[in-house]
């Protein structure tokens, strides 16, 4: 981001924050405040891009959370939008993919003050210990997570989640047999690699075009409780549970403020996503909406 438009979105968000704090106030009280999920991939000081964060930035991070908002897991966020019950300010922290750095400050960080996470793994790097793609594109092959650490991090309380087999974009996989091998099949070999059931699966990449029918029904199928998209959105309740939306843990602590200042703009402009589970649930449609008694979230400047 410039320095000129992260200025204006300082200004921003400056500006907006007692309008929106009384708003957001108010619709807690109602039992209706919107839930914050941040994602992250890469915790470190070496070798920055655009998937990683600095630890003193993390810190801060963390810091800002701890102080302002409640530290809550997946399950809590589902129970919340579930029954209609959200009366206080809350985020959720997640990890994608399994970069090995995270084992060095961030996790210990999480872990040390009992805030809850959820750590995402693409299962194929972390078996064959198979540098990520992206990474190995720019020339700089990072260490992915072992088995071993993976497994500690669960023993220590970490939420170990699904993130395919080998970090797939849904939108280009068409074969039934490669999207159970993704979904299915690689919950299947986590499972074994920490022991213990894994109830979550985030979507590579998670724009909306990567959110495919054909995935989806393999995740109910699966048993998992819930699947993560990436592009940008909160969780309200009332509105679909199974479906959690994240939001990226950016860099640039300006963007993290104003997310968590719950940004009506975005509420305005979240994508539809629609889908259909058989047999239990029927077709759902999760497009971003904030019911009659809460308006005046949606109307905020």
């Amino acid at each position: 981001m410039s320095s000129t438009k992260l200025a204006a979105l300082n200004a921003l968000t400056r500006l907006a924050r007692p309008v929106r704090r009384a708003r957001l106030l108010q619709a807690a009280k109602q039992g209706r405040a919107p839930i914050s999920i941040s994602f992250y991939h890469r915790v470190s000081d070496t070798h920055p891009n655009g998937w990683t964060i600095s630890n003193d930035q993390f810190l801060r991070h963390i810091d800002h959370c701890q102080q302002h908002f409640e530290m809550i897991g997946l399950d809590e966020v589902q129970r919340r939008v579930r029954t209609s019950q959200s009366h206080t300010a809350a985020i959720s922290i997640t990890f994608d993919d399994g970069y090995g750095d995270n084992v060095d400050f961030a996790m210990p960080l999480l872990i040390q003050r009992g805030i809850p996470c959820t750590y995402f793994v693409t299962t194929a790097n972390v078996r064959d210990q198979i540098p990520f793609e992206h990474d190995v594109n720019l020339g700089v092959p990072l260490p992915v997570n072992t088995i071993g650490q993976i497994r500690e991090l669960a023993d220590a309380g970490i939420e170990i989640g699904c993130h395919t087999r080998n970090h797939v974009d849904f939108s280009k996989i068409h074969d039934p047999e490669v999207i159970r091998d993704e979904v299915a099949r690689a919950k299947d070999d986590l499972e074994q690699m920490i022991g213990r059931r894994v109830r979550y699966f985030a979507f590579p990449f998670g724009m909306p075009a990567q959110l495919t029918q054909a995935a989806i029904e393999v995740i109910g199928e699966s048993g998992f409780d819930g699947f993560c998209s990436a592009f940008g959105a909160y969780n309200l309740v009332d509105r679909d549970w199974f479906h959690l939306r994240r939001f990226h843990g950016d860099p640039e602590f300006a963007r993290l403020q104003n997310w968590l200042s719950i940004d009506p703009r975005k509420i305005r402009q979240e994508p539809t996503i629609r889908y259909f589970l058989p047999p239990a649930r029927s077709f759902i449609e999760t497009r971003a909406t904030i019911g009659e008694s809460t308006p005046s979230l949606a109307s905020a400047h």
